[in-house]
């Protein structure tokens, strides 16, 4: 009797949690409201399912429990209720499934008049590429990828040179159109899923798989890697925005073609000499850090990761919150620099410098600092010499007490909170794994006999 009514509880509880909960779909977003059915559908006959074979037990354990004298009756073969089951599941399994047949066959069927954008997942974040005016993609290899050509563009492709390439994690899309993404992985199994557009399809390494939708909402959506695709797959985030169709032009406008990335002029050390004088009043002319103006050391850095944080600073990504004191101080600094010919002069420069591994003030316990970097390792080098395609920055030989400091802000949400500094909050993920000020100090220990 007692488990006659716990499954009979069992059903009411569950009927009641998912008629209150406040957890339901997010807001349709896109033209896919027929996924929505089919799910409906999925979940009333499973439902249905659900309530009566588990109320079908409770009945079965009251009315057939133990009465003394009473004995079962032996029944090994009952034609009329094998028909009876065989026809009802039958029922159900098609009822489940037609629907999403028909939804699958629009799903595969991309409209002509698609607007086309490739979404590029690798450990742990997503690029985007549109085909720029000739309407074409170029041709693209993994085996041609670098730093300097990290989508693996062929460069003797006439089709790719006006590709617009997009090395961020927010990638913008037209509303009231039909958009194709053509996917593709650089390494690893990874999954592009937007709950509000209901759709999601797997990255295959190797090949390019497709999705498309409508979009009929504008706003800000985030998109989520759901293939396991590594230890930081859970920090593997993106965005995409829908506009309208002039806002949407106007963007892309601003990020450079293929074409524009090749001929890009290297920065000119001498000039940047001249420009890097009011950044030597902190970081020291030899860029080696002083702590009393909270400075780290920038020497030996790499040149992507300085320009990133200089572009941040700019952007507002970093520098803006109210508790990070030391970063509000250089977002004004950073403004000195009127466009990216300073930037890369001023870090010409800066590469010019000796590197001469700053002086270690924190100590720790080292064998659980090095327990606790094997986290770290996956994306920052056995090493910590950093990994510019996880986009990883060196820590090794840098500023410990600089280390210790941005790990408490990354923990405390000072920094990577904008919602466009996409490696700043994977990095917030990730820095919440050390419990405690003794991590942070053991960690920072460990790295500095890297």
């Amino acid at each position: 009797m007692p488990l006659a009514i716990a499954l009979i509880f069992l059903v009411v509880g569950s009927l009641v949690f998912h008629f209150l909960s406040p957890w339901t779909f997010t807001p349709l977003a896109s033209n896919w409201s027929e996924i929505d059915l089919t799910i409906d559908i999925t979940f009333w006959v499973t439902g249905l399912v659900f309530v009566a074979v588990n109320l079908f037990m409770a009945y079965a354990i009251i009315k057939y429990r133990y009465k003394k004298g009473q004995k079962a009756t032996y029944d090994p073969e009952n034609s009329k209720l094998e028909w009876i089951l065989t026809i009802v599941t039958s029922v159900g399994v098609a009822a489940m499934l037609t629907p999403g047949l028909f939804v699958w066959a629009k799903f595969v069927n991309v409209p002509e008049d698609a607007v086309e954008v490739e979404a590029v997942g690798q450990q742990w974040h997503w690029t985007y590429r549109l085909p720029g005016d000739d309407g074409q993609f170029g041709n693209v290899d993994t085996a041609r990828i670098t730093s300097d050509n990290p989508f693996g563009m062929d460069p003797d492709d006439p089709a790719g040179q006006d590709d617009i390439l997009i090395y961020d994690g927010e990638m913008h899309i037209p509303i009231g159109v039909p958009v194709k993404f053509n996917l593709r992985s650089k390494d690893v199994l990874h999954d592009f899923a937007i709950a509000e557009f209901r759709v999601k399809m797997d990255l295959v390494p190797g090949m390019v798989t497709y999705l498309w939708l409508t979009p009929t909402k504008t706003g800000r959506f985030e998109v989520l890697c759901e293939e396991l695709c590594g230890i930081a797959h859970h920090t593997m985030r993106g965005a995409v925005i829908v506009d309208e169709m002039d806002d949407f032009e106007k963007w892309a406008a601003t990020w450079p073609t293929f074409a524009d990335t090749q001929s890009a002029v290297a920065g000119n050390a001498a000039v940047g000499a001249a420009q890097y004088a009011v950044c030597a009043a902190c970081h020291g002319q030899q860029g080696e850090g002083n702590k009393a103006l909270n400075a780290p050391k920038i020497t030996g850095q790499g040149e992507w990761y300085l320009r990133r944080q200089l572009e941040n600073y700019k952007a507002g990504r970093r520098g803006t919150h109210e508790d990070d004191v030391y970063g509000r101080q250089m977002a004004p600094m950073a403004m000195t620099l009127p466009n990216d010919a300073a930037i890369s002069n001023v870090i010409a420069h800066i590469q010019s410098l000796p590197d001469e591994p700053a002086p270690s003030t924190i100590d720790g316990d080292l064998a659980n600092g090095a327990r606790l970097y094997a986290v770290c390792a996956y994306c920052h080098g056995d090493n910590a010499q950093g990994i510019q395609a996880l986009n990883a920055p060196r820590m090794a030989g840098m500023t410990d007490w600089y280390l210790a400091s941005q790990l408490h802000n990354f923990k405390q949400g000072i920094r990577g909170k904008h919602p466009n500094d996409f490696q700043g909050k994977q990095m917030g993920f990730m820095a919440r794994t050390l419990q405690s000020e003794k991590d942070i100090n053991d960690l920072v220990a460990y790295i500095n006999t890297l």
